[in-house]
C-alpha cells in the first residue's frame, strides 16, 4: 500500500509539473530600464536575475529575447502566476501576452514614372542618387528570403557599407555564403513561434530555423522593394519583361519573423530590435493586426525607436477592406500603405450558351478548354459553403465534367479551383459578391478558371438559374498594358477612419498592390497550395503586402537623394505630392463600389515618386512632437514610457487636440465643439525666395474654413513658416451626416503641396 501511495504521489507531482509546463506562454515584459542596478553588467543579466527570482522552475531557456534598441525589456516563457508576480515588481512597467500578427515587378517602375533599369526619375539627372542608393539598406521583416533568386544578384555592386553591423545567419538549409553585396544580411527569429507551437525554442520543429523563405511572401516583398533588374521575368508567360525593385541599387537585409502559424509579436520585436542595431535605413513590414492603443502595439513601439534613429518605417494598411475602420498600423510615425491597381491586366473570357460573352481575369497557363461548350453549374446546396466551393462541399455527381461557378469569400480563391478540380469539375468561374464588388484579382489557378465582378457574376448566376441547359467556354487572353482607368483603389485595401486616433487620417497613401510580379521562392508553387508542384522564379500576387514594399523602396530612393531628411520629411514628400486622379483624368475610383474613392480609402492619394523628389515644402515632426501627441491622448506617463523609452515623461507640452500634430493630412472630428483650430509648420526644401499661396476647399454647406496667413514667403532653404487653419461646423450639421472631405493646397509655379481634409461629426451642442 505504501508503495502504491508513493507511486500515486510521484504521478501527482509529474502531472503537476506537466500542467505547469503546458501553462507556460510567451509574455513580453517592459522594464524600467533606467532602474537597472549597477551590479548587473548588462540588461540581459538583469532580466535573467528577475526570471530566476520568480520560481525554481525558471531556466536559462525561459528568457527568449532580451531587447535593447526597439524595446526596453524581454520576452520570456512564463506561467500566469509568474507573469502576475512580474507585474507587481517596481522595476516592471507592463507585462502582456504574446500576440500573433498576419501577413497582409515588371510594370510598376514604368507605371510610377521610374526608368526601367536604373531606378531613377524620368527627366532628372540622378546619377548621384543612383550611386548614393548603394549606401541605402532596406530591412524586410517577413517570411525570409530565397537567396538564389536572380533578384538578389550583386553583379556590379560596390563593397558593402562599412557601417553595416548585420550578418548572414547559417541554418540547416541556409549557408552564410548565400548572402552577397546585394543581399547583405539574413536572420531568423522563431522563439515566440516555437513556444506557441507547444515547445521550447530549442526543440526541433518541422520548420527549419533559418532565414530560408519557404512561403514566397518574403522574397516577393524584398524583391519589390529593392530587387536587382532581371530580364525576361514572367509568371508562366504572363507579365513578361524586366523585373526590378523600386530601389534596384539599394541593399537588402532579410529578417524572418513569420512562420507557418503567423508572425508573433515577440519575434517581430526581436527582428526590429536587431535591424535597428544592424544599421538599416528603411524598415518594411507587410504584416499587421487589429487596432490597439499605441502602448500595446508591438509594431508601433518598435517603429518609434526606429524613427528616433532616423529609420523610415513603412507598413501595410491591411486587407480587410472595403469595411470601414479596418485599417491597421495607424501610428502617425509609420507610413501606412493601401493598395491600388496597375495599368496592366490579364484578361480571360467566358462565353455562355446564350451567346453572351463576358470578360474577367486569370493567370491560368495550362491547356485550355478548346471551343466546345461544356455544362455550367452553380450548386447552392443547403448552405453557403457549397456555393463558395469550400473543401469537401461539392457533390461530384453534380459538378463532374462541368464548369462550376464559385462565390468569392472565406476560403482562398485558388483553393476553390482545387476543390472544383478534385470533385471532377473541368473549369471554374469565380464570381464576386457584394463584398468584393467589381474588383478583379488574377490568380494562377490549377485548372481553367477566371474571376468576374459582382454584376457579371449575378448575370451568369441568373443564366444558370433560368436556362435548362446552361453551357460555357473559358478562354484566356494573356497580358494587356495601358488599361484604363488606373489606378483604382483595391476593394480589399483596408479603410479608415482610424479607430485609435480618429484625428489622424489613415491610410497615408496607396501604391501598386494588385497583380504585382516579383521574385518567388522555389520551395512552393505559385498558387501556394501544397498540391501545386509547379516551380517558378517569379510570381504575381496582390495585397497591401505588395504595395508596402513599393513605398519602402521609394523611401530608400528619397533617402539617397536627401540623406539629411528625417523619416517624417520623407513621408511628407510622398504624401503631399500624391495624385488623386487616374489616367483618364477622373477622380480615383473604388473597385468595391465602382464609384469615386475618398481619402478614407486612398489617404493623400497614389504616390508619385517624380514629384516626391522635389516636393517644395515638407511637414516635419520630431520625437518630441510625437510625445506631445501621445500626451494629448491622455495616456499615463508610464504608458508613454512604453513607447518613448524615456525615464521621466514630461507632458508639460501637450496638444489641446491630437490633430495638432504637424501631419501632412487633416482629420477633423467635430464633437462637443463646433470649432477646430490647427497650426501647421511647413519647411522649405525647394528654392530660396519661394512664395506659396493657399487654396482651400470644404463642403461649403457644412463647414466654413479660414487659413491665416494666405501667403507663405520663404527667403531661404530650410526656413520654416507656420499657418493656422480654423474649421467651423455650420448649424445644421450633426452626427447623422456621413464623412465629408476637402483639401488645403499650398502652391506656386513649381510645386503643389496638397493635404486632404476629412470631416466627421459626433453629437454636437445645439
Amino acid at each position: 500500500m505504501a508503495s502504491m501511495a508513493l507511486s500515486s504521489f510521484v504521478l501527482f507531482l509529474l502531472l503537476l509539473a506537466l500542467s505547469s509546463v503546458l501553462a507556460k506562454k510567451t509574455y513580453i515584459v517592459h522594464m524600467k530600464h533606467h532602474d537597472k542596478p549597477t551590479v548587473y553588467p548588462t540588461a540581459h543579466d538583469w532580466y535573467s536575475a528577475n526570471l530566476q527570482s520568480l520560481s525554481s522552475s525558471s531556466t536559462p531557456d525561459s528568457l527568449l529575447y532580451a531587447y535593447t534598441s526597439a524595446y526596453n525589456g524581454f520576452a520570456a516563457s512564463l506561467d500566469p502566476t509568474e507573469a502576475d508576480a512580474l507585474r507587481r515588481s517596481d522595476s516592471v512597467l507592463d507585462v502582456y501576452e504574446d500576440t500573433v500578427y498576419t501577413l497582409h515587378t515588371t510594370r510598376t517602375p514604368e507605371f510610377l514614372g521610374l526608368e526601367t533599369q536604373s531606378g531613377s526619375w524620368q527627366g532628372h539627372n540622378t546619377l548621384g542618387i543612383e550611386q548614393a542608393s548603394h549606401d541605402v539598406i532596406i530591412g524586410i521583416l517577413d517570411t525570409g528570403v530565397w537567396p538564389e533568386s536572380k533578384s538578389f544578384d550583386d553583379t556590379g555592386m560596390p563593397e558593402i557599407p562599412t557601417r553595416w553591423r548585420g550578418e548572414c545567419e547559417s541554418g540547416p538549409d541556409f549557408n552564410k555564403s548565400s548572402c552577397n553585396k546585394k543581399l547583405i544580411g539574413a536572420r531568423s527569429f522563431s522563439r515566440g513561434f516555437h513556444m506557441a507551437s507547444g515547445g521550447s525554442y530549442m526543440r526541433k520543429e518541422k520548420e527549419a530555423v533559418s532565414p530560408r523563405d519557404r512561403d514566397g511572401h518574403g522574397t516577393h516583398t524584398a524583391s519589390t522593394a529593392a530587387g536587382s533588374p532581371v530580364a525576361n521575368a514572367n509568371l508562366l508567360g504572363y507579365a513578361r519583361g524586366t523585373a526590378r525593385g523600386m530601389a534596384p541599387q539599394a541593399r537588402v537585409a532579410a529578417y524572418k519573423v513569420c512562420w507557418s502559424t503567423g508572425c508573433f509579436a515577440s519575434d517581430i520585436l526581436a527582428g526590429m530590435d536587431r535591424a535597428i542595431q544592424d544599421g538599416v535605413d528603411v524598415l518594411s513590414l507587410s504584416l499587421g493586426g487589429g487596432s490597439a492603443p499605441y502602448f500595446r502595439d508591438t509594431i508601433a513601439i518598435g517603429a518609434f525607436a526606429a524613427m528616433e534613429r532616423g529609420i523610415f518605417v513603412s507598413c501595410s494598411a491591411g486587407n480587410s477592406g472595403p469595411g470601414k475602420a479596418s485599417v491597421a498600423n495607424v501610428a502617425p510615425w509609420i507610413m501606412t500603405v493601401g493598395a491600388g491597381t496597375l495599368d496592366r491586366d490579364f484578361p480571360a473570357y467566358v462565353s455562355l450558351g446564350n451567346k453572351k460573352r463576358f470578360i474577367g481575369v486569370s493567370l491560368y497557363s495550362g491547356k485550355g478548354m478548346g471551343d466546345r461548350p461544356v455544362g455550367l453549374v452553380y450548386d447552392k446546396g443547403s448552405n453557403s459553403s457549397t456555393s463558395m466551393c469550400m473543401p469537401g462541399s461539392l457533390d461530384p455527381s453534380v459538378v463532374r465534367g462541368k464548369v462550376v461557378i464559385c462565390d468569392r469569400g472565406i476560403n482562398a480563391r485558388v483553393e476553390k479551383g482545387a476543390v472544383v478540380r478534385d470533385a471532377g469539375g473541368v473549369g471554374m468561374i469565380l464570381a464576386n459578391t457584394a463584398a468584393s464588388g467589381e474588383e478583379l484579382v488574377a490568380d494562377s489557378h490549377l485548372l481553367p478558371a477566371l474571376e468576374v465582378g459582382r454584376k457579371v457574376g449575378d448575370e451568369i448566376r441568373e443564366y444558370v438559374r433560368t436556362d435548362p441547359n446552361p453551357t460555357a467556354i473559358l478562354s484566356f487572353g494573356g497580358t494587356v498594358l495601358n488599361v484604363t482607368p488606373s489606378p483604382v483603389v483595391a476593394a480589399f485595401s483596408s479603410r479608415g477612419p482610424n479607430l485609435v486616433t480618429p484625428q489622424i487620417l489613415k491610410p497615408d497613401v496607396i501604391g501598386p498592390g494588385v497583380n504585382i510580379l516579383a521574385g518567388w521562392s522555389e520551395a512552393i508553387g505559385p498558387s501556394g497550395l501544397a498540391q501545386d508542384t509547379r516551380k517558378t522564379q517569379f510570381n504575381i500576387m496582390s495585397g497591401t503586402s505588395m504595395s508596402c514594399p513599393h513605398i519602402s523602396g521609394l523611401a530608400g530612393l528619397l533617402k539617397a537623394a536627401h540623406p539629411d531628411w528625417s523619416p517624417s520629411a520623407i513621408k511628407s514628400a510622398l504624401m503631399t505630392t500624391a495624385y488623386t486622379h487616374d489616367n483618364t483624368n477622373s477622380t480615383l475610383r473604388d473597385a468595391a463600389s465602382g464609384g469615386f474613392s475618398t481619402p478614407m480609402a486612398h489617404g493623400a492619394g497614389h504616390v508619385d515618386p517624380q514629384k516626391a523628389l522635389s516636393p517644395g515644402l515638407v511637414y516635419d515632426a520630431s520625437a518630441s512632437d510625437y510625445i506631445a501627441f501621445l500626451c494629448s491622448l491622455r495616456y499615463r506617463p508610464e504608458q508613454i514610457q512604453l513607447i518613448a523609452k524615456r525615464p521621466n515623461v514630461n507632458c508639460s507640452r501637450r496638444f489641446a487636440d491630437p490633430g495638432q500634430l504637424n501631419y501632412p493630412t487633416f482629420s477633423v472630428v467635430f464633437g462637443s465643439k463646433r470649432v477646430a483650430r490647427y497650426t501647421r509648420t511647413l519647411t522649405n526644401v525647394g528654392e530660396a525666395g519661394s512664395v506659396y499661396d493657399v487654396a482651400a476647399t470644404v463642403p461649403s454647406s457644412l463647414v466654413a474654413i479660414t487659413v491665416k496667413p494666405t501667403k507663405l514667403v520663404f527667403n531661404n532653404v530650410g526656413e520654416s513658416r507656420r499657418y493656422t487653419v480654423t474649421f467651423v461646423s455650420k448649424k445644421g450639421a450633426d452626427s447623422s451626416i456621413r464623412s465629408e472631405f476637402g483639401s488645403i493646397v499650398w502652391s506656386n509655379d513649381n510645386h503643389q503641396v496638397a493635404s486632404p481634409v476629412a470631416f466627421a461629426w459626433t453629437e454636437l451642442d445645439s
